[in-house]
């Protein structure tokens, strides 16, 4: 079998038995095509020692823990699927091991910040303005993961009890609650939306059934138009645009949750984490700012 045809039958694998993303399927085809790439086409029959080879210049390149980590799970789980499906009598992957990973505390936006935010989103009433503002609404109001935000259904909102049904990860569904501003923002923001459909006849059949519609391929805003429209927010705000992102948000919608008295079980569930020691480390990021806050602010840590 050819390497192409190979990775083609594991990422439909992968899509129809694991309900992997459309985003980790796109980064296992990545992967996977610079590993074919790497081995001039003959990925598939490779043996154990060319597979080292590959991930030495990996890690000679500089890639991030994390990054190489991904790759040698996609590497890994390929060479699985060629060995039960036959394509292959071994597995040349199985005893590979990938680089030790630190677990980094995630960034964070303080209460401050985010009320920045919304101040500047506020200050514009066009339309552009009123779908930025909903979109930080629900995202700060629900934590939700950017694909989940921008791929919204214009039915968003519509729940009798006020709450969105998210399909997560791994196709795992989760029930969020929105506030009142949330809601309100839906509404606004709907009441001009049809201004942004696009013009062309097919790429408003793709948009008509997304919260915010798009010309892309996919109907909807990407996740990358988004990123960009936060960190230009960001700058309106005052703020510092690197350190402004819809993951951040994230983040902050989880510790902000648990500074204010949210159990961590509850947070998870919100978050769509399959395993709470994901959630856990929110509670790390609480204990390095309690010890900041003692070393600066008890009356005994000063000199």
């Amino acid at each position: 079998m050819r390497d192409g045809a190979a990775i083609d039958a594991f990422l439909e694998m992968m899509s129809a038995e694991r309900a992997a993303s459309a985003n980790t399927l796109a980064a296992y085809r990545r992967d996977l095509t610079d590993v074919s790439a790497m081995m001039r086409g003959k990925a598939t029959t490779a043996k154990t020692p060319a597979i080292e080879t590959v991930l030495s210049r990996f890690a000679a390149s500089g890639l991030a823990a994390s990054t190489a980590a991904r790759k040698l799970s996609a590497i890994k789980q390929f060479y699985k699927f060629l060995q039960i499906e036959d394509v292959r009598p071994d597995n040349p992957a199985m005893n590979l091991r990938g680089p030790k990973q630190g677990r980094p505390l995630p960034k964070i936006m303080s209460e401050d910040d985010v009320d920045a935010l919304f101040a500047a989103a506020q200050a514009d009433g066009s339309p552009k303005g009123l779908r930025v503002l909903c979109q930080l609404e629900i995202l700060y109001a629900a934590g939700l993961r950017v694909s989940e935000l921008v791929s919204l259904s214009v039915r968003a909102g519509a729940r009798r009890d006020g709450c969105l049904l998210i399909k997560g990860k791994g196709g795992r569904e989760r029930i969020v609650p929105l506030t009142g501003a949330a809601l309100e923002a839906i509404t606004a923001w709907k009441a001009v939306r049809a201004q942004t459909l696009p013009a062309e006849e097919a790429a408003a059949a793709r948009a008509q059934n997304f919260l915010f519609p798009s010309r892309s391929k996919l109907g909807h805003m990407t996740r990358e138009r988004f990123a960009q429209t936060l960190k230009d927010l960001a700058i309106k705000a005052g703020l510092v645009p690197s350190q402004v992102s819809p993951h951040v948000l994230r983040h902050a919608f989880a510790t902000h949750l648990l500074a204010r008295g949210a159990d961590l079980r509850s947070v998870q569930k919100l978050l769509g984490h399959a395993d709470i020691s994901t959630t856990q480390i929110y509670t790390h990021v609480l204990d390095e700012r309690l010890k900041a806050l003692v070393l600066t602010a008890h009356p005994l840590a000063k000199p």
